[in-house]
């Protein structure tokens, strides 16, 4: 395969106002061949997204030379064909969203290459229908959700037809479907012959490329194949194995035919062995949630976007709900079924159209509501954490609710507290530019803003999205500590697997209102057929459905890795005696 890209000894450097330059990329060497499928993971700020720009040209090296089908990326007159060849879709996709509808947005790019109007058409239709936006061609753009805009800029690029696209984080913010969506339209494109560049912190995805190259420190760590990478330490960088792999590790113990080196949960599945002990009647998870007074309360809540305009669009519709003092609860449901809007509510941004809701005993369709006393007690961090960033030093970010909203101890102390608790040493990020943060320490700095008062119930929405696995889990750590010391947290989530063992109760919502609540394991039980056909069940779900169409005895309901492992453990030891 021709060469497409080549990079010598390039170096990379954010410099900042009267501080010390954040060296990003340190001396990369770096071949990629035309089609090749090549995954990119590592640690929040390891220097993946600005090796991506380096590619696209929106950034240039310091040192070294980056050449792109033998252009030279210094040259500034490249650039416009290098932009051309390398599509890149955004970490932060609202960033590259132009046009003021769906359709003009997706157009813009075939548009600028001087197409004729039948060509623009026929890609604009094509992409939409690839990235799932053909009902949307006429929706505004700044009224899509997160995952609807990142589909938005998938689409963008794929109506320019590269012969290469950066996936920075893509899937980020999308649900479930929505990941698969973009993963099988990037293997669709790898067989037409497109170079793809998946930049992702989910391990399943990389595990899906020919090639991973490890991030660390702005250096290269580890560069081959998914089985190469992931069969050594690769904890060591701040990552963890696939989830498959994880899980096979540990069935090994019971089940000694699985083979070795399992990625994919698909290769998982088809291992799994018919059973052959005793059969017996399996029994369905039981949970209990402790009974406590709910502390948000909505019956028939409704919201309207831009209502009584032509582009009005309902958000909430007679929606109920109830979640319980000190419960840890989780709100899932597809792209755009009102997630974001709902928690908005809970914290008096957004105001009820119709309906009732109650959130520590305070009226949210009070006009006189004193929205001071709300946020001091309701905190939120947004799904886009940029839109809540807007001071100039990471420790002064922090700092700016404790200042408004009142604080225990001492400023300094409350801060250095909330930094420290989501992963970033005080010393080291408080000085920090918040413009030359990464996405994943934007999400960290935000949740700490949330964290800083202590207030009574947290609102996070896609809390983990953006996140390595290591800051995945040490996020994940704090809130369990908060939650066992009386906080109410709520979740928006995609990802069911990181947070699922914490939850108390779950709710799904559905085109704007709830469809069904319960524990995890009654949300989960059987075949998911509580759950809309756009979400999945978590892996260890489906892993439990998979044994018991195996004939395992396996319990329905299980949503825990560790509580399938012991059911295994169990029931094998049981047909060996």
């Amino acid at each position: 395969m021709p060469e497409l890209i080549k990079i010598e000894n390039a170096s990379f450097s954010y410099h900042v106002p009267h501080a010390e330059p954040i060296q990003a990329l340190k001396n990369i060497r770096l071949s990629i061949q035309s089609g090749e499928f090549i995954a990119i993971i590592g640690a929040n700020g390891s220097g993946k997204s600005t090796l991506g720009k380096l590619l696209n040209a929106l950034l240039v090296p310091e040192s070294g030379t980056i050449q792109i089908n033998g252009m030279n990326t210094r040259d500034s007159g490249n650039h416009t064909a290098i932009r051309s060849m390398i599509g890149m879709i955004f970490q932060k996709p609202q960033d590259q969203i132009v046009a003021t509808t769906v359709e003009e947005d997706t157009a813009f790019g075939p548009g600028n290459m001087g197409l004729s109007p039948n060509e623009i058409r026929r890609r604009v239709n094509s992409a939409l229908s690839a990235s799932g936006l053909t009902d949307y061609h006429d929706r505004p753009s700044y009224l899509l959700s997160a995952g609807e805009t990142q589909r938005l800029a998938l689409a963008g690029v794929l109506a320019m037809l590269p012969q290469c696209i950066i996936f920075d984080e893509t899937t980020a913010m999308l649900d479930p479907a929505g990941r698969d969506m973009v993963m099988r339209q990037a293997k669709t494109l790898h067989e037409q012959g497109t170079t793809i560049l998946f930049i992702t912190h989910l391990m399943e995805e990389a595990a899906q490329a020919n090639r991973v190259i490890v991030m660390d420190n702005g250096k290269i760590g580890m560069d081959g194949s998914p089985n190469q990478i992931f069969s050594q330490n690769v904890e060591t960088h701040g990552l963890e194995k696939p989830i498959a792999m994880t899980a096979a590790d540990k069935l090994r113990a019971y089940i000694p035919s699985l083979p070795e080196q399992i990625l994919t949960n698909e290769e998982l599945f088809s291992h799994i062995p018919t059973f052959r002990g005793k059969q017996s009647v399996p029994q369905q998870v039981q949970e209990q949630t402790s009974s406590t007074a709910p502390n948000v309360t909505a019956q028939n809540l409704s919201y309207t976007y831009m209502h009584g305009t032509p582009l009005q669009h309902q958000a909430l519709k007679d929606l109920s709900i109830s979640i319980g003092s000190g419960h840890m609860h989780g709100l899932i449901g597809a792209t755009g079924s009102g997630k974001s809007t709902l928690l908005q509510h809970f914290n008096g941004l957004l105001r009820p159209h119709g309906g009732n809701l109650s959130v520590l005993g305070m009226d949210m369709n009070n006009p006189k509501l004193d929205t001071q006393s709300l946020r001091r007690q309701v905190g939120l961090s947004f799904q886009q954490p940029e839109f809540q960033i807007f001071n100039q030093y990471v420790g002064d970010e922090v700092a700016y609710a404790a200042r408004q909203l009142g604080y225990s101890g001492t400023l300094e102390a409350a801060v250095r507290s909330a930094m420290e608790a989501v992963g970033m040493d005080f010393g080291v990020y408080k000085d920090r530019l918040t413009y030359s943060l990464s996405g994943g320490e934007l999400r960290k700095t935000a949740l700490a803003s949330a964290l800083v008062t202590k207030p009574d119930i947290l609102l996070l929405d896609e809390p983990l999205a953006g996140l390595d696995p290591v800051s995945r889990r040490e996020v994940m750590g704090y809130f369990n500590r908060m939650h066992q010391e009386g906080m109410t947290i709520i979740f928006s989530t995609h990802q069911f697997d990181e947070i699922i063992s914490e939850m108390d109760a779950i709710s799904v919502l559905q085109s704007g209102t709830v469809i069904s609540s319960g524990t995890p394991a009654s949300i989960f039980s059987g075949m998911g057929t509580n759950l809309p056909g756009d979400l999945k069940p978590p892996f260890a779900n489906v892993l439990s459905i998979v044994f018991r169409e195996k004939g395992w005895p396996v319990p329905a309901g299980i949503v825990r890795l560790n509580d399938l492992i012991n059911s295994i453990a169990a029931i094998t030891k049981m047909a060996g005696a």
